[in-house]
């Protein structure tokens, strides 16, 4: 089949997924809710097709979206199938095509070439240099752009890199989703790094607190020797409170990430654990969740520990599985606190879902190996000595004039 055929064929499945959204009754009543959402009631019908894409692909009912809702009324289609694995993410403009663009993925470093499904006419203003925040497709071995949500200038370049390091936040596994040679270059890199930490430390696991987990990171970067005597975990009295510091926002993440856990006010267990397939985690009241099945009386909010264990998604299944084959009562004791019955794998299963449909990497190895990241952490890097003029005479080993908390080797003078 031509390429021209194709776009047909997909131009006809989107017109009847449209069709759809307007004849099933009950996705028809969620769409107008939807619409009055995002103010957008009173739009004409032309307006309403511009729309109804990020509704179609995000929007969840019953644990379903509106895609996959589809699907199950018309059966097994090829491009339904291949929709539902379309890739949203943010495209610098390498070069416009007759038909299409390059695109360089931002986020997964991968380029493609990709056929629009309209004419190009419709993308008068938007060229080489610019960012398109879009999605895209495969079918049959060709790549096609099926939306364009917004355009950034070629100025906006650190605005596009922190929407793509956003993303990566969010979903790690978009750095390798359809880019084998990224996985494996992550995976080279866990098994290099797994065997330094353990050739530094002589474990995969140290607990320590928030005050001192910086500096055991940084030297592990670094490649440095570091005496872990003074920087264990001396907490006495465990309590499991909210640490406003870890919910980053989109404006401060970056930010809060260049000032790293001894930034934050208030002091709290962490245990920095290097797992031999998935990387480097940062894990926080790690051994205050430890302590509840040691004495769940000991410590204090006690239940909703659990419950932050069980719902961050930075905290993978992995993590419970280390907790669980130590404490022979965690079950029960997770049970009686919550006030279930859960089997281990149904409780994993029900709150860990993605680390069985995906390939899950740490997000802190994920960033590590995520050129975005790196970009953005020197546009960072690179103003703060513009603020502060005597940075270049600051030691290496002492605070950065920043008010950072870490060295000055391990910030600005990086």
């Amino acid at each position: 089949m031509v390429v021209l055929e194709k776009i047909t064929e997909i131009n006809s499945i989107l017109k009847d997924v449209f069709n759809f959204i307007q004849t099933d009754e009950r996705v028809k009543t969620d769409f107008y809710e939807y619409l009055a959402t995002i103010g957008s009631r009173n739009i004409s019908l032309n307006q309403m097709e511009k729309i109804f894409l990020p509704y179609v692909f995000e929007r969840k009912l019953d644990d379903k979206t509106i895609l996959e809702l589809y699907k199950d009324k018309i059966g097994n289609n090829e491009i339904v199938e291949n929709l539902l694995n379309a890739q949203a993410s943010i495209f610098e403009i390498k070069k416009i095509l007759k038909n299409g663009f390059e695109l360089y993925n931002l986020i997964n470093e991968k380029t493609y070439k990709v056929s629009s499904l309209t004419k190009m006419t419709n993308f008068r203003g938007v060229y080489s240099g610019q960012y398109i925040v879009g999605r895209i497709f495969k079918d049959c071995d060709e790549y096609y752009i099926i939306e364009i949500t917004n355009v950034l200038s070629h100025s906006q370049k650190e605005e596009a890199y922190r929407f793509a390091i956003m993303k990566l936040i969010q979903s790690p596994q978009l750095l390798y989703f359809d880019n084998p040679d990224k996985e494996n270059e992550i995976k080279s890199v866990i098994a290099e790094m797994y065997q330094k930490f353990i050739s530094s430390f002589g474990k995969d696991i140290i607990l320590t607190t928030n005050k001192h987990a910086d500096d055991i990171i940084g030297a592990f970067n670094e490649g440095e020797e570091i005496d872990l005597s003074d920087k264990g975990c001396d907490i006495v009295n465990y309590k499991f409170f909210h640490v406003k510091e870890l919910e980053n926002s989109y404006n401060n993440f970056l930010e809060n990430s260049m000032g790293g856990f001894a930034s934050h006010n208030e002091t709290y267990d962490v245990a920095v654990i290097f797992d031999k397939e998935k990387g480097l985690y940062a894990i926080p009241f790690y051994a205050t969740f430890c302590k509840i099945f040691e004495d769940k009386n000991a410590v204090e909010n006690a239940k909703q520990c659990i419950e932050y264990f069980l719902a961050n998604d930075s905290i993978p299944n992995t993590i419970l599985e280390r907790v669980s084959s130590k404490y022979s009562n965690f079950m029960e004791t997770v049970n009686e606190i919550l006030g279930e019955s859960y089997t281990f794998e149904v409780l994993v299963k029900k709150y860990k879902p993605e680390y069985y449909q995906n390939t899950m990497y740490s997000s802190a190895t994920v960033l590590f190996c995520s050129n975005a990241f790196s970009e953005v952490f020197d546009y960072l890097s690179v103003e703060k000595p513009a603020e502060n003029k005597q940075v270049e005479k600051v030691g290496r080993n002492a605070p950065c004039p920043c008010g950072s908390g870490k060295k000055y080797k391990n910030c600005c003078g990086k």
